[in-house]
């Protein structure tokens, strides 16, 4: 794996949210009237390899650290990108007030790259106790194709994680998948049944004796369509195929008569497909609530196939303690969503060519 160090400046400027001083920015190519102009580059080629040459910039988002991972993903290379006032953070102690706070920050840090290194170099820094065996979960992946004049086009990927934790991402089809009326993304039933089928084939490889998955749990943020649906059923083969959708956007409040939040693991069950529960909250073993505000729950709700919602609730409350990107105890969101729109950007940060074989999770975070 690389450690890409970059100075700060590269993180100011660099974003699809900064404001370029005049003297450091660059003159546009001056024949193109607009960068969506530019952009139909992308579908329809120009007459002339110049334009073609000079549209490439406009295919690119403009985040640096998006862009060099979609460019690293064909090479196969892992990276972990660092800032120099983080590296700044590390060293000797002093007497000085400032290096008091600066300490309280290192073993954070220490954390955050040991785990994250030994993760991307193909290692795994802890493995969960009770995870279900014979079960496979997918987190759908949808973003917004910009590159190009297509108000609808959306880029769909797949993250599937084993019961071991190992984690890989499928680029799915691009395709006109954004509805505008209902701001939402849903696939046809071709592309639906592809990306589980390729899912479960690579299941199949990671076992020792190659069998298919048991159950398939597929999670996403939005209900799946009729024909959506059919085409994961047909692509689950004769695993049973469940359709979750866990939402974070819930404002419910529970609260306890004594000094500490709402336990983590609570669940309220409204009804045997829907529920609240509440990853986030007071943990006893270690005495903390990581929080500052009252925790608010995940809305759960089991929008197709059949499967107890205890069960579905367990294997949420499961998925929450796999982030190895954080010094966190356990997520608030799954790992199935947590990163959905980190690898949505660095899908569609650059042209990226499809097919080929799944890579790991770990080159995109």
């Amino acid at each position: 794996m690389w450690f890409v160090v970059i100075p700060d400046y590269i993180r100011r400027y660099c974003s699809p949210e900064a404001v370029v001083p005049p003297n450091d920015r660059i003159e546009a190519i001056r024949y193109f009237g607009s960068a969506k102009h530019a952009k139909t580059a992308y579908a329809e080629p120009f007459l002339f390899g110049q334009m073609n040459e000079d549209a490439q910039p406009y295919l690119y988002q403009e985040h640096f650290r998006n862009q060099l991972k979609a460019r690293l993903l064909k090479h196969r290379i892992a990276t972990q990108v660092v800032r120099e006032c983080t590296l700044e953070n590390i060293g000797f102690l002093g007497d000085r007030p400032r290096d008091k706070t600066r300490a309280k920050m290192q073993s954070q840090i220490a954390w955050n790259l040991a785990t994250a290194t030994f993760y991307k170099a193909d290692g795994r820094p802890w493995k969960l106790a009770n995870i279900r065996d014979g079960v496979c979960y997918i987190g759908l992946v949808f973003k917004k194709d910009e590159r190009g004049p297509n108000a609808k086009a959306a880029v769909c990927g797949a993250q599937m994680f084993l019961d071991s934790g190992d984690g890989l991402v499928f680029k799915g089809a691009p395709g006109n998948w954004y509805d505008a009326e209902t701001k939402s993304f849903h696939l046809s039933r071709g592309a639906a049944k592809e990306l589980v089928s390729r899912a479960v084939n690579e299941y199949k490889k990671k076992r020792e004796r190659r069998e298919p998955p048991k159950e398939v749990f597929i999670h996403g943020r939005v209900s799946f369509n009729k024909d959506e649906w059919e085409g994961f059923q047909e692509g689950a083969g004769s695993a049973a195929a469940v359709g979750v959708k866990i939402r974070d956007d819930s404002t419910l409040k529970l609260f306890r008569l004594t000094d500490t939040p709402v336990l983590r693991g609570t669940a309220f069950i409204r009804n045997p497909h829907s529920a609240y529960l509440w990853t986030r909250g007071w943990t006893p073993r270690l005495a903390t609530y990581p929080g500052l505000e009252v925790p608010n729950p995940l809305s759960v709700e089991i929008c197709q196939g059949k499967a107890e919602i205890e069960t579905v609730l367990a294997d949420i409350l499961t998925l929450t303690k796999l982030n190895y990107n954080t010094c966190l105890f356990a997520d608030g969101v799954p790992i199935t969503l947590k990163f959905a729109d980190r690898i949505g950007e660095v899908l569609t940060a650059g042209p990226i060519p499809q097919g080929g074989p799944p890579l790991p999770f770990r080159y995109y975070i």
